[in-house]
């Protein structure tokens, strides 16, 4: 069974549907490759992708441990190339409670570092993960 659909719009627009739920966003081409910028670029969605992952492998982790994630945030940079243009850099900051112990948080570190999106991206991308906790 399909994952998701994904329709062309026109204009360099496409509209993602995830098939289970009906959930949908939209895509638009950035503003240096002929888009509008208006919406998420599709490797924004790979980028942003990065951190959703190791945002909901730690909160699984966390409820293990008694830790509450919930307000916890990720700022992500995208850093793209040419020839071929892709991305090279996905730097992320994560945000996160400060009433943790040092164990969870080597734990809930680890956990994020071994997302399922994090060892798909290619090995040439550089990926640079920081940990604050407030």
């Amino acid at each position: 069974m399909s994952t998701s659909k994904v329709t062309y719009l026109g204009n360099l627009r496409t509209e993602c549907e995830h098939l289970k739920s009906g959930c949908t966003y939209i895509t638009d081409a950035p503003t240096d490759n002929n888009g509008k910028g208006e919406a998420f670029s599709p490797t924004d969605t790979v980028a942003t992708g990065l951190a959703n992952c190791m945002l909901t492998v730690m909160a699984i982790k966390a409820k293990d441990t008694g830790v509450d994630l919930t307000g916890s945030t990720a700022l992500v940079t995208k850093t793209m190339a040419a020839n071929p243009r892709r991305i090279s850099k996905i730097e992320l900051e994560f945000f996160l409670p400060e009433n943790v112990s040092e164990k969870n948080k080597t734990i809930l570190e680890n956990t994020g570092n071994t997302c399922p999106v994090l060892h798909s991206l290619h090995p040439n991308i550089e990926k640079v993960i920081s940990f604050n906790w407030k």
